[in-house]
């Protein structure tokens, strides 16, 4: 008989503990590694997370620790979910319990401030584990209606496919379905720069500009984020997949969306800390706007959307007049 797979997921937030239960779901042994004795403690006595996911009820599969070498012990898989500029000093810390067959699962959707590296390079640099042990899990997923069981697809991406493969299986439930991918780089790059597009699009939401404004917004960050995947070498397939499109509509539609709050906030004319003070969650893009804006100088890549989200959350210049300097730019063809 063959033992239950074993996966240890870091950070009990929203989103790593609703993965949690889509791994419970389909058929995993689950331990969520927490910081906070007192999260660890509510899931394992009253089986829900009520900081996170209030009146969840969470499968009885899923236990909980703040010890990162009981959590690592025996894991198949083991799934980051923390703010990604912490992820470093993190990984630091869990690397040493790591065992040789663990495959280690990105969760976070952010670039690193200071080298511009996606997740999966950070993990690769901190842990030495090689790149076909590194995967990567993203799309459309607000953690809060997968938590509700409600349906969603995704994408897991290893530059091994048969890797990919075992991940789709430990994570396929009735209600989430993943599919795979070896363009890691595509993957990682549509989920970062997506969460910029989202603060663009929530501005002009609280801004009151319109659902055309919104389109456009979408669409032109669509064609950036592709630009980038291009010059970085991604398939620009993925772009147009749930890595890219899929995940770009969801974050720019959803009231549940981090970003697209934190963004409309900043519209409606509250300033950077006053936003800051009301977002009870990492709104990855805040930061993440500044590596991506970084990276694509590196590349040598145009991005005027993510320019202008730089120029309104960390250089205070007013929406109104990133605009204006937006509409004004020289007129171009569209495949430019």
């Amino acid at each position: 008989m063959t033992h239950p797979v074993k996966a240890a997921v870091f950070g009990t937030g929203s989103w790593g503990t609703a993965f949690g239960m889509v791994l419970a779901d389909a058929g995993c042994e689950v331990t969520l590694w927490g910081r906070r004795a007192e999260v660890a403690q509510a899931i394992n006595t009253t089986r829900t997370n009520p900081d996170y996911l209030p009146g969840i009820e969470l499968p009885a599969s899923i236990r909980a620790t703040t010890d990162a070498a009981e959590a690592l012990r025996g894991a198949d898989f083991a799934v980051l979910v923390v703010p990604s500029q912490t992820l470093r000093a993190n990984l630091a810390d869990w690397a040493p319990h790591l065992e040789p067959q663990t495959v280690l699962v990105s969760l976070m959707k952010g670039v690193e401030l200071g080298t511009a590296k996606r997740m999966s390079e950070v993990i690769e640099d901190v842990t030495e584990v090689p790149a076909d042990r590194i995967a990567v899990i993203t799309g459309p997923n607000l953690a809060k209606e997968i938590a509700e069981r409600r349906p969603a697809a995704a994408v897991v991406a290893c530059q091994d496919e048969s890797v990919a493969r075992r991940l789709q299986a430990a994570c396929h439930t009735p209600y989430f379905r993943p599919y795979t991918n070896t363009d890691v780089v595509g993957c990682e790059l549509g989920g970062a720069v997506k969460n910029v597009i989202g603060l663009a699009v929530g501005i002009a939401d609280g801004m009151g500009l319109g659902d055309n404004a919104k389109g456009s917004l979408i669409t032109r960050g669509l064609a950036e984020t592709t630009r980038l995947g291009l010059a970085m070498g991604a398939d620009p397939l993925t772009f147009s997949g749930l890595a890219g499109l899929g995940d770009l509509v969801a974050t720019c539609s959803s009231p549940l969306s981090r970003n697209h709050t934190f963004g409309t906030n900043l519209g409606r004319g509250m300033t950077l800390e006053e936003t800051i003070a009301v977002t009870k969650q990492t709104a990855e893009g805040v930061k993440s706007c500044e590596s991506v804006l970084d990276l694509a100088r590196r590349h040598g890549v145009d991005m005027p959307l993510t320019e202008t989200v730089v120029g309104i959350v960390h250089e205070g210049k007013p929406p109104m007049v990133a605009l204006k300097e937006l509409m004004s730019r020289s007129a171009k063809a569209e495949r430019h």
